[in-house]
């Protein structure tokens, strides 16, 4: 399998990056496509679809390609994927919905490949990605509290750009701002490797979370959870306007670990807040009990880890990968800034092969302790090389 990537600022310059990549004679059957919602989405599906060429695609927070970082962009991996290997999904879907929906997905996916695996990405700026793994593994026939044999799942929900407003997935000719797109692809011929890893670190003592309801978090240690947040941060939040949730963005560099037996702890950031009844709206579910640390921004040290932990995704030395697409969380772009660059080419240089890649509000990956689950703050990596 053969794969190229091409980047562009506009309709035309992706069409010129279009023709010279299949100048040579490639033929592109798929495109894994991450714009900016600034970006003409219809325009680039049209000139993809003119072309016969199907489309994964997912707005952003930022996009980069082959260790550059683009902004208010257009990111193209062209692949020549046999179209037999290979399925794309889209549904519509709501925050109610999502387990049902995701559960189809899965069940699309059995009855698709034998062993299928699920690239995903969603659009709803404030919705909860747990529902969308859960709902694919059960739909799929696993269980989503066993840590083995689940079904491959990686994936990002998609950004815009930080306005936090609307974020959208799109494939030929469907575009919506609350819906799940999926690249399933054939394990059986297809290999998909990766791994979601993060390096944030918990501080301070143990608290536990007194009230809550899926992604709303009311209380901590029986005070209100914005309260709590507020004083561990020593901030405020803006008065300004009417709004009675706000954007809250200096708690995305310090989110809620929320603490698991036997397993390490899944990052959940505080993207908005209810200055009415103080809660605090995760971007994935908070149990009611759950126990919990505040997080710091990881250091430069954390860098190193995430490269260590892609490498160990390789079975050998020599082993190399057609194509790579990484999922990395907007919150490692704010607290890194310009340095998540090197994040990004060292991972690269792992496996020497053609990336595309965006930041995103969530990612769907593979933890260390070999579970597939909904992250927050994580770096994912996914690479697809033909048996």
């Amino acid at each position: 399998m053969k794969a190229k990537s091409i980047k562009g600022k506009s309709i035309e310059e992706i069409s010129s990056a279009l023709a010279e990549s299949m100048a040579d004679g490639f033929k592109p059957t798929l495109a894994i496509v991450f714009i900016s919602v600034k970006q003409d989405r219809e325009a680039i599906s049209g000139l993809l679809d003119v072309n016969g060429i199907q489309i994964f695609g997912a707005t952003t927070a930022g996009e980069f390609i082959d260790g550059e970082i683009e902004g208010g962009s257009i990111v193209i991996m062209l692949l020549d994927m046999n179209p037999a290997y290979f399925k794309i999904e889209f549904l519509e879907t709501s925050q109610v919905t999502a387990l049902e929906d995701a559960n189809k997905l899965g069940i699309i996916g059995k009855k698709t490949f034998t062993n299928p695996a699920f690239i995903i990405a969603n659009s709803g700026v404030s919705s909860d990605g747990e529902p969308f793994i859960e709902g694919i593994i059960q739909g799929f026939g696993k269980s989503p509290s066993s840590a083995s044999g689940e079904v491959t799942v990686f994936g990002g929900k998609a950004g815009d750009d930080l306005a936090l407003e609307s974020t959208f997935v799109f494939t030929n000719g469907k575009s919506k701002d609350c819906a799940l797109v999926a690249l399933i692809v054939d394990e059986d011929k297809i290999d998909v490797k990766g791994i979601a890893t993060c390096g944030w670190n918990a501080i301070g003592t143990t608290k536990t979370v007194t009230k809550s309801e899926g992604n709303i978090v009311y209380t901590i240690d029986d005070k209100p959870a914005l309260d709590m947040l507020m004083n561990f941060l020593g901030v405020e939040i803006q008065q300004e306007g009417n709004n009675e949730v706000v954007t809250f963005l200096s708690s995305w560099y310090y989110p809620l670990q929320v603490e698991r037996e036997d397993t390490d702890p899944v990052i959940r950031t505080a993207m908005f807040a209810n200055r009415e009844d103080r809660s605090l709206i995760c971007s994935g579910n908070v149990p009611q009990g759950s126990k919990i640390k505040f997080s710091m921004p990881p250091d430069f040290d954390s860098i190193d880890k995430v490269v260590e932990d892609c490498k160990g995704i390789k079975d050998n030395a020599q082993q190399q990968a057609d194509a790579l697409i990484m999922f990395s969380c907007v919150s490692r772009h704010l607290s890194f800034g310009m340095v998540i660059k090197e994040e990004i080419e060292q991972v690269q240089k792992i496996w020497d092969a053609p990336m595309a890649g965006f930041f995103t509000y969530g990612e769907y990956g593979k933890s260390k302790n070999g579970k597939y689950e909904y992250h927050n703050n994580a770096c994912c990596l996914v690479a697809l090389r033909e048996k």
